[in-house]
């Protein structure tokens, strides 16, 4: 699958209608977020069941807002809606797979359970 641009518009219907959704936050002007399109691209195009998005840091400035983005390349993974994993920095093939794996490995109802135990100690 080829990576899919994400803005503002398409950004809550993305997350909220796939199951995985990796995201790439970058800029035109970002010599590393350059050097890592490739290997983003190539790992977007061996899984075909993962939603592979980039968002223009630059074009979007509210989505990069709202994620807090200070530093890019930053890589963000959502599954069922949960944001699971967000790193700065360019990151390896392996490492990129590696974090996929893990993100499939989840029992997503263990999750949903930690985050209401945190979300009722918050409230308490």
């Amino acid at each position: 699958m080829a990576t899919k641009a994400l803005t503002i518009e398409n950004f809550e219907d993305t997350i909220n209608n796939n199951g995985i959704v990796m995201i790439d936050f970058w800029a035109d002007w970002c010599g590393p977020c350059k050097m890592f399109a490739p290997t983003y691209e190539k790992v977007s195009e061996a899984h075909p069941d993962v939603v592979f998005g980039k968002i223009d840091t630059e074009d979007q400035q509210q989505l990069a807002a709202q994620f807090g983005i200070r530093s890019i390349p930053t890589i963000a993974v959502f599954r069922d809606q949960v944001l699971l994993f967000r790193q700065a920095g360019a990151l390896p093939e392996s490492a990129i797979e590696d974090v996929l794996r893990q993100v499939r490995d989840l029992d997503m109802d263990d999750v949903r359970k930690q985050i209401a135990e945190q979300q009722a100690k918050q409230n308490a």
